[in-house]
């Protein structure tokens, strides 16, 4: 039986360097299968494939590093990385951003800021128009790094990592922008907050569970998983699961209905951004699973879709995010 393909890496990849531009297309072509098959829901496809490009396209996590640029804290700043972008208003820089991603989903101010797109389609025209004195870039984007390079624009790099690297890129964001005291504060709170989540799951049964955050609408096609390194897998293990992809040590892979079969979780819990599902939605979706009969999640009722951004973006509302897993995997009767 075939083992996890794991996304970015060589294996089941010959020739293609991860992060290389002939991966990156093979991803994009991944994903446009995906939105071609969502004919009845456009607009949500369209965000769950940036969300899969964002978890699936940034490579070594090395934290947050910024170009060399003068101490005088940044008037302009463009984010083309939500998380960040979270983050910046968080710790009382959302007055200063001026541009954003094309895929912001919250606070609801960001998403007024015009659109100098994303990941793989930066406009780097309209980044330099901005005159920005700061702009926040994924650190696979190597080709819009030098570009701002070169023409002289201080840069703040951007990879995802743990969960501990969420609290410890707003610190280090603060300080690049001059609000190193309140960023201070909020990595604080989170990191309370997530002691106390870590606390109250102690000692309470830990169900094997796979985290899905992406599969085709209607089929068991097409899975992206959280593997065993990353903010998800931090996420899921704080709030008292065991995470069925563990041993897997790269942030996500690729599964498949007999992968899953021969993983065997007790819990499979699917993430989503919130637009685009409603109820029945959610209901038609969970049936899919009814195809599996005989993996442990399906035979106990134990699928859960969670529509919930706060799961997907590793910025200041990831507390949130971890205290509601918990209250899905220790639901009362569990």
């Amino acid at each position: 039986m075939k083992g996890p393909r794991v996304l970015g890496s060589d294996r089941g990849q010959t020739g293609v360097r991860p992060g290389s531009d002939q991966g990156q297309t093979r991803l994009r072509r991944s994903l446009a299968a995906i939105a071609a098959s969502a004919g009845q829901a456009p607009i949500p496809t369209v965000l769950l494939c940036a969300w899969l490009a964002i978890l699936t396209c940034t490579l070594a996590a090395r934290g947050p590093q910024s170009s060399p640029a003068s101490t005088q804290a940044p008037a302009r700043i463009i984010s083309l990385v939500p998380a960040v972008t979270e983050m910046l208003f968080a710790i009382g820089a959302g007055d200063r951003v001026v541009g954003v991603s094309s895929y912001e989903i919250y606070p609801p101010e960001a998403k007024k800021r015009p659109s100098m797109g994303a990941l793989f389609d930066p406009d780097v025209e309209r980044i330099l128009a901005a005159k920005s004195d700061l702009v926040i870039v994924y650190g696979s984007q190597t080709e819009l790094m030098s570009r701002l390079q070169r023409a002289s624009v201080p840069m703040f790099r951007y990879e995802h990592a743990g969960l501990a690297d969420i609290t410890s890129t707003i610190r280090a964001l603060g300080d690049r922008v001059g609000r190193g005291p309140r960023a201070r504060e909020v990595a604080t709170s989170i990191e309370r907050d997530l002691d106390a989540i870590r606390q109250s799951v102690a000692g309470k049964p830990r169900p094997k569970t796979a985290l899905l955050f992406g599969r085709e609408p209607g089929a068991l096609r097409n899975m992206y998983a959280s593997g065993g390194i990353g903010f998800m897998h931090d996420m899921l293990e704080l709030a008292g699961g065991i995470d069925a992809f563990a041993d897997v040590k790269r942030q996500n892979l690729q599964a498949t209905t007999e992968i899953l079969l021969a993983r065997a979780p007790e819990v499979i819990i699917e993430v989503h951004p919130a637009e685009g599902w409603t109820p029945e939605r959610i209901v038609t979706e969970r049936a899919v699973w009814k195809g599996l009969p005989s993996l442990p999640a399906v035979r106990t009722g134990r699928i859960h879709i969670l529509t919930n951004d706060r799961l997907i973006v590793p910025g200041p509302r990831v507390a949130e995010g971890a205290r509601l897993l918990a209250s899905v995997l220790h639901a009362a009767g569990r």
